[in-house]
């Protein structure tokens, strides 16, 4: 009599409808990251426990699931994906996650280069389009050699725009600077100095302020008259008395929210290939960490960023 075999499940059996299993090749840090690992259930968005973390990541497509037309076994894919709420994260050989989530990887850069994009590409590029950034303005981005800054800082010159930047320090401003920016040190230049300097005293005609919270008084102070202010971190009281009497628009930028609510996530998807299409120009560069550190080191990257001294997002490499 002949043994049964056993039914071991296919590997396209484990990619549900509408989504894709991805082998990981890295995932990059995020500081929200590392508020859900230091809050956990006290921040809103934490996944419930245990979970695993890790939103960006750049990988290959193992399967597809039902419904999934655009992707195929093979493919190289990046997305923001998961990590939050009830989404499995990156930190991890395989994950699942939502084909609108993704898109794919630019051909020009590296896996490890593209794990640590899409959080900060698809909140620069959010915010400034919605501040309507464009050819002719003057635009100042808060924080240009950080994770979103810097990704802002390219694009806002991709735009066409006359591009300037805050930051601390000599390697910040030569990062700035290659960027072909103009780089402002905030320890040493008062916002009403470099506002008389570089456009004379008009203000920007956008400020993208990726500092946030009580950095916000200094975007107020620094855009023109009925001018554009887009900001990541606003989780402050503040007195608007200033933006009021400018006729500023203010533009808070929360990129989670499609992952969250499940809400127009083929948008991100969109961006995504957008962002690619700039990257495989030459017009944008993710800025890495030059530390490197593996699945069995993710306390260490998380430190890494969280101890202020990394230059550029920390990546994982799986």
């Amino acid at each position: 009599m002949r043994r049964a075999r056993s039914k071991l499940p296919s590997i396209r059996s484990c990619a549900r409808a509408g989504h894709v299993l991805v082998r990981v090749a890295a995932t990059s840090v995020n500081t929200v990251d590392t508020m859900i690992r230091q809050m956990g259930k006290d921040l809103p968005l934490s996944p419930d426990l245990p979970a695993v973390l890790g939103m960006d990541f750049a990988g290959t497509v193992e399967a597809v699931g039902e419904g999934v037309t655009g992707f195929a076994p093979g493919d190289e894919v990046y997305g923001c994906a998961g990590g939050l709420a009830d989404l499995q994260g990156a930190l991890a050989e395989t994950m699942l996650a939502d084909a609108r989530l993704i898109a794919y990887n630019p051909k020009n850069i590296s896996m490890r280069e593209a794990a640590a994009l899409p959080l900060v590409g698809i909140t620069a590029y959010e915010g400034l389009q919605r501040a309507g950034a464009r050819g002719g303005q003057k635009v100042l981005v808060h924080g240009g050699a950080g994770g979103v800054g810097h990704v802002a800082v390219q694009l806002a010159k991709h735009f066409g725009a006359d591009v300037y930047a805050t930051c601390s320090g000599e390697k910040q401003m030569n990062i700035i600077a290659s960027y072909g920016a103009t780089a402002i040190n905030y320890h040493t230049d008062k916002v009403a100095d470099y506002v008389a300097r570089h456009t004379g005293r008009t203000g920007f005609d956008v400020v993208f302020d990726s500092v946030g919270g009580a950095n916000l008084t200094a975007s107020f102070a620094a855009a023109a008259l009925n001018g554009q202010v887009a900001t990541t971190v606003s989780l402050l009281e503040l007195d608007l008395t200033p933006a009021h009497f400018k006729g500023l628009s203010l533009h808070v930028v929360f990129m989670l929210i499609p992952m969250l609510y499940n809400q127009q996530r083929e948008q991100h998807g969109a961006i995504l290939a957008k962002l690619a299409e700039i990257v495989d120009t030459g017009a944008l560069t993710p800025l890495l960490d030059e530390t490197r550190f593996g699945l069995d080191a993710v306390g260490k990257a998380y430190a890494r960023l969280s101890s202020g001294e990394a230059i550029g997002k920390v990546v994982v490499e799986i």
